[in-house]
């Protein structure tokens, strides 16, 4: 499949990373849909399953850690890869985002350089399933 072919929900509440993110992987070739909250990526995966969430940790309302719980314990979400992109770099919160269920991690701020790469392997991963 090409990446024409390939969508990413990117769940971000801040209009700049949003910004960057899309242009970043539009660029790329993909289809990118934004969700500003966990409450609106819900009613948006109502009506799309993406290839893959980009899951920001710290929305307003229910966090990405706990929106991700939510998804990978539905069965027509939890083969989804979700990678957590998030500001929140402390010694373990790597290891809370995995562990709430996000396939990775990508620290803010994103190496423009090596972003589309990274998003390129999950995606190859998820076809490869």
């Amino acid at each position: 499949m090409k990446k024409q072919d390939k969508s990413i929900l990117v769940v971000e509440d801040n209009p700049l990373n949003m910004e960057l993110i899309a242009d970043i992987l539009g660029t790329e070739g993909y289809l990118i849909y934004q969700a500003f909250n966990s409450e609106e990526a819900l009613t948006l995966l109502k009506k799309i399953k993406p290839d893959l969430i980009l899951m920001d940790i710290q929305l307003p309302g229910m966090d990405g850690l706990t929106l991700t719980r939510l998804l990978k314990g539905r069965d027509d979400f939890k083969h989804i890869p979700i990678v957590a992109v998030t500001a929140h770099t402390m010694k373990g919160d790597r290891e809370k985002a995995l562990q709430s269920g996000c396939d990775g991690y990508i620290s803010k701020p994103i190496d423009v350089k090596v972003f589309p790469s990274v998003i390129e392997s999950f995606i190859s991963k998820r076809g490869a399933v």
